[in-house]
């Protein structure tokens, strides 16, 4: 990853909630992160006691949008959670950028970003810290599992002693830890997918730019777009079905399970719109992020893909349209 520290952890929760816990965030404090994720991404911010606020995202990536994240900023404002989804690196620049100005922590949610790049630079080495998942559907897997990534020697060994019970030495507790240790039967799991990651990722970029290639003219449909200084993983191939078209995404959902092709919907529900998120008190206040979980669909990529699963893909899309 190009980092000098790496911790490993029994999940990419439980490596959220590491690096957020390495801030030492108080009842109070404020971390803005994005309303189009898995709820992972702000449970954690809420496990530390802290509040999330949520900044709108751009509709060309799906990430954050830097100009939302400044218009939420306040004094008590203490990090930024950038989310990679998708597989899609940030506006990192960007963002960086206001960290700094804000003085503020930045750290990566790179669970979906194994191995993505941004201007050549590894995702969860941009940022104070970055954290990935090993879920079996992710890039890699260590059936399951998760890293917190930093530059930071400070972070560092508060991320071993907060994994292990906030134990300075075995038996010797100095504070408050949890049982978050990846097991040696993952890790090994974990080091020979580390060796495939590549390959894996290279016949991912390799599907979805077949796909975008076909699918590209399509009515209706907005495919994913490719950044030149951005190194996208896809891990998950996410295609819009534009609102007001003819084309509709139930109709397509309908016509994928007919010819046996999975899909998913990441995600039906913004975090803020989530029954808990509105027990809290958070509004529906992100519009662009409720327009797209509306029109959302994840079709396959991964690299068990053949070219003839890929055409019958394509092939309903194309019977959709018409």
């Amino acid at each position: 990853m190009g980092v000098k520290y790496a911790v490993a952890t029994n999940s990419g929760t439980a490596a959220l909630h590491a690096a957020l816990a390495s801030l030492d965030l108080k009842p109070g404090d404020e971390v803005v992160t994005t309303p189009f994720s898995f709820v992972a991404s702000a449970n954690a911010i809420l496990y530390c006691s802290a509040k999330p606020v949520f900044a709108d995202i751009d509709a060309t990536d799906y990430n954050i949008n830097p100009e939302s994240i400044e218009k939420v900023i306040t004094k008590k404002t203490r990090a930024i959670l950038v989310v990679h989804l998708y597989g899609q690196p940030a506006q990192m620049d960007k963002i960086l950028k206001i960290a700094k100005k804000h003085n503020l922590y930045l750290i990566e949610d790179a669970c979906q970003a194994h191995g993505a790049k941004y201007r050549n630079i590894k995702v969860g080495g941009l940022g104070d810290m970055g954290c990935f998942s090993f879920y079996p559907t992710k890039n890699m897997t260590t059936g399951e599992g998760g890293i917190v990534t930093t530059n930071n020697e400070a972070f560092y060994n508060k991320l071993k002693k907060f994994r292990n019970h906030g134990q300075k030495a075995r038996y010797y507790q100095d504070s408050l830890g949890y049982n978050y240790r990846m097991t040696e039967i993952n890790a090994a799991i974990g080091i020979e997918q580390l060796r495939k990651l590549d390959i894996f990722n290279k016949k991912r970029q390799e599907n979805a730019k077949y796909l975008i290639s076909k699918l590209n003219s399509l009515p209706g449909i907005a495919v994913p777009k490719i950044f030149p200084e951005r190194f996208c993983v896809f891990h998950q191939f996410t295609i819009r079905i534009l609102s007001g078209s003819k084309l509709s995404r139930e109709k397509v959902q309908k016509m994928l399970e007919k010819s046996g092709v999975s899909y998913g919907i990441y995600y039906p529900v913004i975090i803020p719109a989530q029954d808990y998120y509105q027990k809290l008190g958070y509004t529906k206040n992100s519009p662009v992020s409720e327009m797209l979980s509306n029109e959302v669909l994840s079709i396959p990529v991964g690299p068990h893909l053949t070219k003839t699963d890929l055409k019958i893909i394509i092939n309903v899309f194309k019977d959709a349209s018409k």
